[in-house]
């Protein structure tokens, strides 16, 4: 019973922004990501009123950039953007809370919202396990073929990892009674249910 684990939030708490937005402005360009969030902000301002959910939002931004994207392209784009953007978005501080944790011998998994596809290089670089939003695809009818591969439908696959979802998927995931000692990052309301299973946790600390 001395194992430890530690749950961190990627967007916000690992980075110094969210990767999401970033993404979106690397693979679409200045021009279409303006343009893009113009015609989705009516969403994004009934999401922070509460009149929608985060979700809902998150997919309509999503499916405006990315509906019917070959999944292949998509995934080409989250790799040269894990290799070439993410690591400057990464605040050094969590880098080296990381670091010192897997020296002690804590296991260390990120939890987040974002899509795992752009995480999931960077995260098994460090190493990392993950938990993160996964995006559903759709294959062609016969009749679409050979046009070809799986696309994404602009959905999410089941929840958006956010909120009490990060809490359901870390539980499907570990057996946190077998844990010692459970910490916790995060730094939004969005990460409050994570940080209230920790039995030590952090609210923006390497700010």
């Amino acid at each position: 019973m001395d194992k430890r684990i530690a749950f961190f939030d990627f967007d916000g708490t690992i980075t110094r922004t969210d990767t999401l937005l970033e993404f979106i402005r690397f693979s679409q360009g200045w021009p279409n990501f303006c343009f893009g969030f113009l015609l989705t902000s009516p969403w994004i301002l009934a999401y922070k009123l509460k009149l929608i959910s985060n979700q809902r939002a998150k997919e309509k931004v999503l499916a405006f950039f990315f509906k019917n994207y070959p999944i292949s392209r998509f995934q080409q784009q989250c790799d040269r953007f894990s290799a070439d953007v993410l690591p400057g978005l990464i605040r050094p501080k969590a880098l080296q809370e990381i670091e010192r944790l897997k020296e002690k011998g804590v296991s260390v998994v990120i939890v987040s919202a974002s899509p795992e596809n752009w995480i999931r290089e960077w995260a098994g670089q460090v190493p990392a396990a993950l938990i993160a939003t996964l995006l559903e695809t759709k294959s062609p009818s016969v009749r679409e073929q050979p046009a070809g591969e799986p696309r994404l439908t602009g959905k999410i696959e089941g929840v958006n990892c956010y909120g009490s979802e990060k809490v359901r998927r870390i539980r499907e995931a570990y057996a946190l009674a077998d844990y010692a000692e459970i910490l916790t990052y995060g730094d939004s309301s969005g990460d409050k249910p994570m940080l209230r299973l920790g039995t030590v946790s952090f609210f923006k600390p390497f700010r």
